[in-house]
C-alpha cells in the first residue's frame, strides 16, 4: 500500500537543498550508492547557481518505508522559483501541494530570496517544517537563526498553528537530520517521519470526473507540449479524450492524453494512469498553456487558478550589426534568433514575442528586467549575439487615457536607510502607502510604483542600502499615467575610431568622465566608452598615440597609471543605456553602443526625433 504525500522544499541556493535531496534519494533507495546525480538535482541551472536564484520549477520524487512498516509513501517534492520575476507561478505551484519545507543556512540564516515564496506559502494556509542545514559548520549559530525564521514568520504574518513549527537539525553533506541542534550523526530518518506525519495526504476525490490544474510548461522535441499538474479529482488514463478550459471556463481545445508521465526521483517516467494527488506531466495537447484546466469532456467549470500577470515591460533583441559582428558568436541570423525565442515563449508563459517592423529585430515582453536579463544571459551563453535596446514599459489604453503598469514595492531596510530610499523612490514618481518598524532596528517601507520608475534602480538600491536592503516587487495594477521621470543626467563618450583602445589617450580623457574601457579592448566609431562629466555626448579619440621625438624630457615617460574602469554586469548595462542606445551582447563581451554609429546618420534621427 502506497500513501502520497506533496511537498514544496524553499532554500537559498548553496544552503545545502541539493545535498540534501541527493541523500534523500540514497536513504530511499532511489539512487545506487555509486550513481552521481549532484549535478542534476534541483539548481542544476548555471544561472540559477550564480544569481542565487531558482529560475525554473522542478518536480521530484522518493519513495520511503519505514522500519518494520509496511506502509511506502512516495514523497514529491516540488521546487519553487525565488524571485518575484518568476513568482507569478508561484501560488499555483504552492496549490500542487499540502506542505512546505523551508530549508536554511546555520550560519547565514533565512535569505531575501527566500522571503517572497515563504510569504505566499503561509499566505495560502501551507504549515512548514524549518530544517536548519549545515549545523556541522564551524560558525554555525542554530539557536540565532531559528529565532530569525521565528521573527520572519512574525513579520509575513503567520497564524498561531504555523508559528508552532516543528523543527530540526541537519547536514545534508553528511545524510543526518535531529531534534538536538547538538547531534552530530544518524541518518534522515527524521526527517521522513515528519514530512509523513506533519503534512497531510491529499484530500481529494477520485471517484469525480478527471480535472486537472496545468501549473508548469514544458517542451519536448518529440512529444510537444507537456503540461505538468496535480490531479484534483478523478483518474486520468493513457488515451482518454481530455479537453482544455481556460479561467473563464471556455474550450482551449479538446484532444487526448497520448502520454502521461509521474516523477521518480529526478526522471519522468511514463505510466498507464493516474489518481488525484498525483502530479503527472501530459502529452497530447497543442494549445494547452499554464493556468488551464485539463479535465474530462463532461467537466464544464475550471479549477480556479491564479491569472497569468501580464507582460509589463519589452525590449528589443536584434541582430548584432556592430563591425565586430560574428567575430564572438555563431549564432548571428535573425532566423536563428526567431527560432530561440519562438521556442523560449513556448516554454515560458510569462514571454511574448513579436516581430518588429523592422525584420532583423523583435519586441520580447516579460514580467521584469532580471527575467529578461536571465533569457538574454542564458542566449548568449548559447552562442548567440545580439543588440538589446533599453527596457520599456508596455502601455494601454484605459478610460482616462494612457495608463502604465503599477508595482507594490515591499523595501527592509536599516533604519539610517530609510530617508534615503524614501528620497530616491520619491523621485521615481512612487507613493508611500505603508511604513512600519520592522524586527531587529529595521524599517518596512511599502510603495506604489510605476515600474518605468524602478528601471535600472536595484543596483543603485544595493549601493545606497550597502547591500543591506531587500525589495521584493509584484505586478499591481495599470493606473494613470505619471508624467516624466529624470533619466540619466550625463551624456556619453563616444568613440570616433576603430581600433584597439591606447593607454596614452585614455589617460587625457579621464578628465572628461568615467570610462568603461580598458587599454587594448577592442574599439569601434559609434562605441560608447565611457560617460562625459556633462550632460551632452562628446566624440573622442581613445586610439591616439604619443607624438614620437628624438628628445626625451625627463619625468615624460615614466607608466601612466589608469584608473580602473567601471565595468557593468548585463543588467547594469540594459538599465545605463538610454533611447537612442543598444547593448551589444556576444558570447565574450558586453559593449554599449549608439543606434546609430556613424555620427551624421545620429543628428539626422536627432533632428528627425525632436
Amino acid at each position: 500500500m502506497t500513501s502520497l504525500r506533496n511537498v514544496a522544499i524553499i532554500a537559498h541556493v548553496d544552503h545545502g537543498k541539493t545535498t540534501l535531496v541527493d541523500q534523500l534519494f540514497r536513504q530511499s533507495g532511489t539512487f545506487r550508492d555509486n550513481q552521481r546525480v549532484e549535478e542534476r538535482a534541483m539548481d542544476s541551472n548555471d544561472l540559477e547557481k550564480e544569481r542565487g536564484i531558482t529560475i525554473l520549477a522542478k518536480p521530484t520524487s522518493v519513495e520511503w518505508t519505514p522500519e518494520g512498516g509496511h506502509e511506502t509513501y512516495h514523497i514529491n517534492i516540488v521546487d519553487t522559483p525565488g524571485h518575484a520575476d518568476f513568482g507569478a507561478e508561484v501560488e499555483r505551484i504552492l496549490s500542487m501541494v499540502d506542505g512546505v519545507i523551508l530549508l536554511v543556512d546555520a550560519a547565514e540564516g533565512p535569505m531575501p530570496q527566500t522571503k517572497f515564496v515563504t510569504g505566499k506559502a503561509l499566505g495560502l494556509g501551507l504549515k512548514p517544517i524549518v530544517v536548519v542545514n549545515k549545523i556541522d559548520r564551524h560558525d554555525a549559530r542554530a539557536s540565532e537563526v531559528l529565532d530569525e525564521v521565528f521573527d520572519l514568520f512574525v513579520a509575513l504574518e503567520a497564524d498561531d498553528e504555523q508559528l508552532d513549527f516543528p523543527v530540526l537539525y541537519a547536514s545534508g553533506r553528511s545524510g543526518f537530520a535531529s531534534e538536538d541542534p547538538e547531534a552530530r550523526e544518524g541518518d534522515l530518518t527524521p526527517l521522513f517521519k515528519l514530512i509523513v506525519s506533519h503534512v497531510p495526504a491529499p484530500d481529494l476525490d477520485e471517484d469525480g470526473d478527471f480535472a486537472m490544474l496545468a501549473t508548469l510548461l514544458d517542451r519536448d522535441s518529440f512529444l510537444g507540449r507537456i503540461l505538468t499538474g496535480r490531479i484534483e479529482s478523478g483518474r486520468l488514463e493513457v488515451g482518454m479524450p481530455i479537453k482544455a478550459l481556460d479561467v473563464a471556463g471556455n474550450l482551449v481545445e479538446a484532444g487526448r492524453a497520448t502520454k502521461v508521465f509521474a516523477y521518480n526521483g529526478l526522471d519522468r517516467e511514463p505510466v498507464l494512469h493516474a489518481k488525484a494527488g498525483d502530479i503527472v506531466a501530459i502529452a497530447g495537447l497543442t494549445e494547452a498553456t499554464v493556468s488551464n484546466t485539463l479535465c474530462s469532456p463532461e467537466v464544464s467549470a475550471p479549477i480556479y487558478a491564479q491569472p497569468i500577470d501580464p507582460p509589463t515591460l519589452a525590449m528589443t533583441f536584434a541582430v548584432n550589426d556592430s563591425p565586430y559582428a560574428g567575430r564572438e558568436g555563431d549564432k548571428v541570423q535573425s532566423r536563428v534568433i526567431r527560432d530561440r525565442l519562438e521556442r523560449e515563449a513556448e516554454g515560458n508563459v510569462a514571454i511574448r514575442i513579436t516581430e518588429s517592423a523592422d525584420r532583423d529585430a523583435f519586441e520580447v515582453a516579460g514580467r521584469g528586467e532580471l527575467q529578461l536579463g536571465v533569457l538574454i544571459e542564458t542566449m548568449r551563453r548559447e552562442g548567440f549575439e545580439l543588440s538589446i535596446s533599453r527596457p520599456r514599459v508596455l502601455f494601454q489604453d484605459g478610460p482616462n487615457g494612457r495608463e502604465e503598469p503599477y508595482e507594490t514595492v515591499v523595501i527592509d531596510v536599516d533604519d539610517e536607510f530609510s530617508g534615503t530610499v524614501v528620497e530616491k523612490m520619491a523621485m521615481r514618481k512612487a507613493e508611500m502607502t505603508d511604513m512600519r518598524p520592522s524586527t531587529q532596528g529595521k524599517t518596512r517601507i511599502t510603495f506604489s510604483a510605476p515600474s518605468r520608475g524602478l528601471i535600472g534602480y536595484h543596483g543603485e538600491f544595493l549601493s545606497d542600502t550597502r547591500g543591506t536592503g531587500i525589495m521584493n516587487r509584484l505586478f499591481e495594477k495599470y493606473g494613470p499615467y505619471k508624467g516624466r521621470i529624470e533619466g540619466r543626467q550625463n551624456g556619453a563618450l563616444i568613440s570616433m575610431e576603430q581600433g584597439e583602445a591606447v593607454a596614452y589617450a585614455l589617460n587625457a580623457l579621464e578628465d572628461r568622465g568615467v570610462l568603461f574601457v580598458s587599454p587594448g579592448d577592442k574599439l569601434y566609431e559609434g562605441m560608447v566608452i565611457g560617460e562625459n562629466a556633462k550632460p551632452q555626448d562628446l566624440e573622442v579619440n581613445p586610439l591616439k598615440s604619443k607624438q614620437l621625438t628624438n628628445f626625451r624630457a625627463s619625468g615624460k615617460d615614466e607608466g601612466i597609471r589608469l584608473t580602473p574602469p567601471r565595468k557593468m554586469t548585463l543588467e547594469q548595462a540594459i538599465a545605463y543605456i538610454q533611447d537612442d542606445e543598444l547593448v551589444e551582447v556576444t558570447p565574450q563581451s558586453i559593449r554599449l553602443r549608439k543606434r546609430y554609429l556613424d555620427p551624421h546618420e545620429r543628428k539626422r534621427q536627432a533632428r528627425a526625433a525632436a
